[in-house]
């Protein structure tokens, strides 16, 4: 526990899992008490919550699927009833339905959209309000690589990831006077259950197009995120932070 976040509130989505989880342990163990969303996988975000707490820090959970509106607004409202603040907000929850474009299904497009970056927009607008009070603020969006250079069958994941650079800007220009920050950390590939199921062909080639040579890990992304939402990234605004070992200059 390093207590450098020590005092602040953080809200992370889809945060029981993968780079969501790895998010929530850095911020809890920069001392942030940790509000740990999911929607469905409970026992993943019990098990994060209690790694935290197991380490001397804070944690808690909470249900909401972030697509709804009306049901964001009320997890979040729960939080800052519960804790009295919202600092910080990491907009990480996301889906991935792959598919060539005309094989993708009008369903399959629109709850991507609605996970991806609909999410990002309710969960900010409703903790903006609790953040513009105080007059501080982080938000971070968890976009993609694949949002900045497109990828053949992935149309809707691509789509929503680059909506995000675009929501993020806006929120930076609109919150800066709050002393509010917003700002995307955009991955490359990076070592989790979502791309687990990639051929080890394909991920051999992934790997030689990456000039560190090596893919990334949750932690790699953990540590950027809790870096925007620290001290030293209180003049980093509206900016998208590449985390992807050099793939896209």
């Amino acid at each position: 526990m390093t207590g450098e976040l020590s005092g602040r509130v953080a809200l992370v989505t889809g945060g029981g899992r993968g780079i969501g989880r790895a998010i929530s342990l850095e911020l809890g163990r920069r001392g942030a008490t940790v509000w740990i969303n999911y929607s469905r996988s409970e026992a993943d975000a019990a098990s994060c919550a209690q790694e935290i707490i197991s380490a001397g820090g804070a944690a808690e959970v909470v249900q909401f699927d972030v697509g709804t509106g009306d049901s964001t607004e009320s997890g979040v409202k729960a939080i800052a009833d519960r804790s009295g603040r919202l600092d910080i907000l990491v907009n990480n929850a996301g889906i991935a339905i792959d598919s060539l474009l005309m094989r993708t299904k009008g369903a399959d497009w629109e709850r991507t959209l609605a996970v991806n970056l609909s999410g990002a927009f309710y969960t900010a607008k409703s903790a903006s309000r609790y953040m513009m009070k105080e007059r501080w603020g982080r938000i971070v969006n968890i976009s993609s690589v694949i949002g900045e250079m497109g990828n053949a069958g992935q149309a809707a994941y691509s789509a929503s990831k680059a909506g995000l650079i675009g929501l993020t800007k806006s929120l930076a220009k609109e919150l800066a006077s709050r002393n509010i920050t917003a700002n995307c950390v955009a991955p490359g590939y990076i070592v989790t259950d979502m791309t687990s199921s990639l051929s080890e062909d394909l991920r051999q080639s992934i790997q030689e197009s990456v000039p560190l040579g090596r893919l990334g890990t949750a932690e790699d992304i953990a540590l950027a995120t809790a870096f925007l939402c620290s001290d030293g990234g209180g003049y980093i605004t509206g900016q998208v932070l590449g985390v992807n070992g050099g793939m896209y200059m």
